[in-house]
């Protein structure tokens, strides 16, 4: 009896034994083999609980899925994207027709040449705008890779399109500071004349005097990078104040009675002048607003000088910027006519002796 009680335990020991062993053998494996250098990535553990739970099921790799789900989302953005970039040519389309049809009925209604170019400026200023507006929103989800993209192209555009950047600048201190408008008569980088048109990058005049005298007209358009603003002196003979003062010389000999030439001169000019006195003080009123600026005296003067040839009188006269050419010569015409019936006035100029 009790050889067989110790029989039947050897035999449970010997199956427990035989249990363990394979049970331990994968850890004991898996601790002697070498880490493989790229180890695959485990399953998902929804796929592990489903082997659990289901023992026959085969766990499939979930690589595939994920490019097919990658590729889907790179077309759906592609599509996006060329959904918007066929909007932002409609906006762009219907834009430029809108201008083209506000700008053709401002030029049949309109009469006014100033006032319709200033309309057609702000039609076109005003439009650009509003489309500007409304690509900015329709590519504000992308704003961050366009910020990016411009926050690395910066740089480069910048220092290669810093004349270009810099007459935008100048473009937009013109529309907001005002120092000219279309209609001055200024003078910027020693070239005078009408301003016709401001553009985003240039300004154009018409162009006067170089070889034309007193500030008449050449005909030629120059236009003038905006730039320039920042960079020369300009000047602008209609801003604020619209008068200029003018100068005509007149040399009479020394037996001639320069007193009188004078008095002919000096009524001459107050006649041309009358009530422009009374406009320069209101104007002049307005300017001290702004400026430190101060003029006591309106009327003509005549200053005199004597000269190697004879006694110059210089009249000094007040006068519209854009008359000046014809003022002077209305004066020149009557102060001849004045002198020709003084017997004891005459012109002067240069003489030569020759002594043998």
């Amino acid at each position: 009896m009790r050889v067989f009680t110790h029989a039947g335990a050897a035999k449970g020991l010997l199956a427990s034994v035989c249990f363990l062993i394979p049970s331990a053998m994968p850890g004991f494996l898996a601790a002697q083999s070498p880490i493989p250098a790229h180890p695959s990535p485990p399953p998902p553990a929804a796929s592990v609980s489903a082997a659990i739970a289901h023992p026959g099921t085969v766990v499939k790799n979930p690589a595939p899925a994920r490019i097919a789900a990658k590729e889907t989302a790179r077309g759906e953005e592609r599509a996006r994207l060329v959904k918007k970039l066929i909007q932002t040519g409609i906006i762009l389309a219907v834009g430029y027709l809108l201008i083209f049809v506000l700008v053709g009925i401002v030029n049949r209604q309109v009469k006014d040449l100033k006032v319709r170019h200033l309309v057609r400026k702000n039609i076109s200023y005003l439009v650009t705008v509003l489309m500007l507006l409304y690509i900015l929103f329709l590519w504000a989800q992308n704003i961050g890779t366009i910020t990016i993209f411009l926050g690395v192209a910066g740089a480069g555009i910048a220092l290669a399109l810093q004349e270009v950047i810099l007459c935008v600048a100048g473009w937009f201190h013109i529309l907001v500071r005002r120092p000219f408008e279309v209609g001055d008569r200024i003078e910027m980088s020693g070239i005078k004349g009408d301003v016709i048109d401001i553009r985003l990058f240039h300004t154009s005049l018409l162009e006067i005097g170089n070889w034309v005298d007193s500030d008449q007209s050449t005909g030629r358009i120059v236009h003038i990078p905006n730039s320039a603003i920042f960079k020369r002196e300009n000047f602008n003979y209609n801003r604020g104040f619209e008068f200029i003062w003018n100068e005509m010389k007149v040399l009479v000999t020394y037996e001639s009675d320069w007193k009188r030439a004078e008095e002919i001169m000096l009524g001459h000019a107050r006649r041309l002048a009358e009530g422009m006195e009374e406009v320069a003080k209101r104007k002049i009123a307005a300017m001290t607003r702004h400026y430190m600026i101060r003029y006591d005296k309106f009327t003509p003067i005549v200053y005199v000088a004597i000269r190697d040839s004879g006694v110059e009188l210089t009249l000094r006269y007040l006068t519209e910027a854009k008359q000046r050419r014809s003022t002077q010569d209305a004066l020149s015409r009557e102060i001849l006519e004045e002198f020709g019936k003084e017997p004891r006035i005459s012109f002067a100029y240069p003489t030569y002796r020759i002594v043998k």
